[in-house]
């Protein structure tokens, strides 16, 4: 049944309230309805906040959000992990509609003494349920204050000797305004449902990712393939930690470091012919040393990997780690489970493909054979990596496994270890994406490397900032091993540079796979998406102090963004993001602020892209400057972190970007 007052159309909820909209620890969002009642009667609305101990919120008051929309939001900020609730509340506003037609009445004479007779029986009655005596000591002072204010305006709202449209001005002093924002009189208090809330820790929305392989740091290669290579170890690829903690990269991504099965491995470039000293497909996980509970004897031990993970700790970063459910042939699962596979026709088990490609050194789970048991065993690999100090894994392909799958592993995980975190490595169709991101996943890939245009990034992040941000956190890499963008291929390192400005401004998470630091561009054939001589295939060492020294690196470049990305927190945030009008189509201008319009206090980034590489381009840029915060007659101060050249701006101002210098402004505004 609709309430005595409806509440309709809450935003944010997922799945008509069946799962929770997420946010983390002190994220502000706002919290909408529509919200009206029959005939001219006035009212009010609220949001009220549940932690996850139970205790509410006070009410925080709701506004038109445009006026004769009926539609009503508020800003809320949980402050702590766990499952909150919120709800709407509300009611008939009499003292609201009271003040609207004495307005209209005294002035004019019109039942003038009748009007404030009526308005001191509303204020008293808005007085009398004020109890200081139940109340903590900050509010109970603001209740004292708030009962005097309203009795006092009542009895003068009775003076007969004062004039009447003096008097009515007293019942709309800001004393008693102050009084009813805080203890508003509610009439046929109606709620709304009670709307799921989860709130992660902050890691789940703002980091900077670096993706590299171990058993590359540290390889000896010889480039004739006369001797085989050596493998790096995860006591090698620590001594990259310190370059990467540089960077100030906050999350350390390992592809899989389990053993590697012998049969079918691919070879260099994913040739079906492997030599002896080809070191297979990390993701073909599996041999007779172990699956993936072991470690691949040539990188190390778990102790080596404990060893790795701390000295991680230590330089402020967090290992994240692949969980890839799916094995090579000679994967104990195949001899201990053969059940939990698909055996074709001719008694061969199916190996993965996606015609015309084909994975035959990787044999993917059957989940509708044992699923319980396939659950156990992911359970418990989950469990064992998180007691070697791992708390964020990205899954590899989520898409190709059952949702109710990840619904309940996640969920289970999250109620004895909410910290853990997941993301979701799940390049397909767009319900698939998200529905995996509202079942539990805390972020996800998206469409990112594909969306080149001002046009496309626009529409795009206004939907990932948007709507779908009460579900579904992006992070924006930048490349992958799989993922070697046409535009990263042909544009030089001026297309490095603007790739990762957008994606560490425009996203609180983003993420560089290792080699992007030195424009590696080179696919394996025109018109393809892989690297050549891929890393997923072959050892990769590089000379990253020779290219620091003959500065083939955008290593330093890099790292200045990451800088700007801490120092300033309204980068840290994803529904803050708005965007300006450009006048040249390959010039994108967009801002992020923190705190309400027009504060005193802000944090505001302002940041204007050149999105074609190689030519330099001019425009001019057209200000919300309402969304800035800034007084646009006045003008204000733009500095630019990456120049700490200043400027003085309006509304409209001129632009020129080269990028062979500087591709984008990143400006602070003050």
């Amino acid at each position: 049944m609709i309430g005595r007052i409806p509440i309709l159309d809450i935003q944010p909820v997922v799945q008509c309230g069946d799962l929770p909209a997420k946010a983390v620890t002190d994220e502000t969002f706002q919290v909408t309805a529509t919200v009206f009642r029959e005939g001219h009667e006035m009212l009010g609305a609220a949001v009220v906040l549940t932690d996850p101990d139970g205790a509410e919120s006070l009410p925080t008051i709701m506004y038109e959000l445009a006026p004769g929309t009926d539609r009503y939001g508020a800003e809320v900020t949980p402050d702590r992990e766990g499952l909150w609730h919120f709800r709407v509340e509300a009611w008939g506003d009499r003292i609201a509609h009271w003040r609207h037609d004495a307005a209209i009445k005294i002035p004019i004479g019109q039942d003038a003494e009748l009007m404030l007779a009526e308005g001191a029986l509303l204020l008293e009655r808005a007085a009398a349920p004020i109890a200081p005596e139940s109340m903590p000591p900050a509010r109970a002072r603001e209740a004292r204050a708030a009962r005097k204010a309203l009795r006092a305006a009542a009895r003068q709202l009775t003076d007969s000797e004062a004039p009447p449209v003096g008097r009515l001005a007293i019942a709309t002093s800001p004393a008693v305004d102050a009084a009813l924002a805080a203890f508003p009189l509610r009439e046929l208090l109606t709620c709304s449902q009670e709307c799921p809330l989860i709130v992660n820790r902050q890691r789940a929305l703002y980091g900077s990712w670096y993706e590299f392989f171990p058993r590359s740091e540290g390889a000896q290669v010889d480039p004739a393939h006369r001797r085989k290579p050596k493998s790096g170890t995860l006591r090698t690829a620590a001594k990259r930690l310190d370059a990467i903690a540089e960077m100030s990269f906050d999350v350390v991504y390992l592809p899989p470091i389990h053993p590697i099965g012998r049969t079918e491995r691919k070879g260099r470039n994913n040739t079906l012919v492997a030599s002896s000293a080809d070191p297979g497909s990390p993701w073909a996980i599996g041999s007779p040393e172990g699956g993936h509970d072991a470690i691949d004897l040539s990188l190390g031990t778990f102790a080596d990997f404990d060893a790795f993970v701390a000295s991680t700790r230590e330089l402020g970063m967090e290992v994240a780690m692949d969980l890839a459910l799916q094995a090579s042939p000679d994967h104990p699962w195949v001899g201990k489970h053969p059940e939990w596979f698909t055996t074709r026709a001719d008694g061969s088990i199916a190996y993965a493909e996606n015609p015309p490609k084909k994975y035959q050194d990787i044999y993917p789970l059957n989940f509708d054979n044992d699923p319980e048991g396939i659950y156990a065993e992911a359970l418990r690999l989950v469990r064992l990596w998180m007691d070697h100090g791992v708390r964020i894994f990205r899954v590899d392909n989520p898409h190709t496994k059952p949702l109710p799958f990840w619904q309940r592993l996640l969920a289970e995980v999250a109620q004895t270890d909410p910290d853990v975190l997941f993301l979701a490595e799940a390049f397909t169709r767009p319900a698939m994406m998200h529905t995996l991101a509202k079942i539990g996943f805390h972020q996800s890939y998206t469409y990112f490397t594909w969306r080149n245009t001002a046009a496309e990034l626009t529409e795009y992040l206004q939907e990932l900032s948007g709507p779908a941000a009460a579900y579904m956190r992006p992070n924006l890499f930048v490349n992958t091993p799989d993922i070697l963008s046409q535009y990263l291929q042909h544009a030089g390192p001026g297309a490095f540079r603007v790739r990762a400005v957008l994606a560490a401004m425009l996203s609180p998470s983003w993420g560089v796979y290792s080699g992007y630091e030195l424009c590696e561009n080179i696919p394996l054939v025109p018109g393809s998406e892989e690297y050549l001589d891929s890393e997923k295939y072959a050892y990769r060492p590089r000379d990253w102090d020779g290219a620091a020294e003959l500065g083939l690196t955008i290593a330093p470049f890099i790292t200045r963004l990451n800088e700007i990305r801490r120092a300033h927190p309204a980068l840290h945030w994803l529904r803050n993001l708005r965007f300006h009008y450009s006048d040249q189509p390959d010039i994108l201008c967009f801002s992020k602020r923190t705190g309400p319009p027009q504060a005193a206090v802000a944090d505001t980034i302002l940041v204007v892209v050149n999105l074609e590489a190689v030519g330099t381009r001019e425009a001019t840029v057209w200000l919300d400057t309402d969304a800035l915060g800034v007084d646009a007659d006045a003008g204000f101060t733009v500095t630019d972190e990456l120049t700490g050249e200043a400027y003085r701006w309006g509304r409209a101002n001129y632009v020129r970007l080269d990028p062979t210098v500087a591709p984008a402004h990143i400006f602070t505004v003050r």
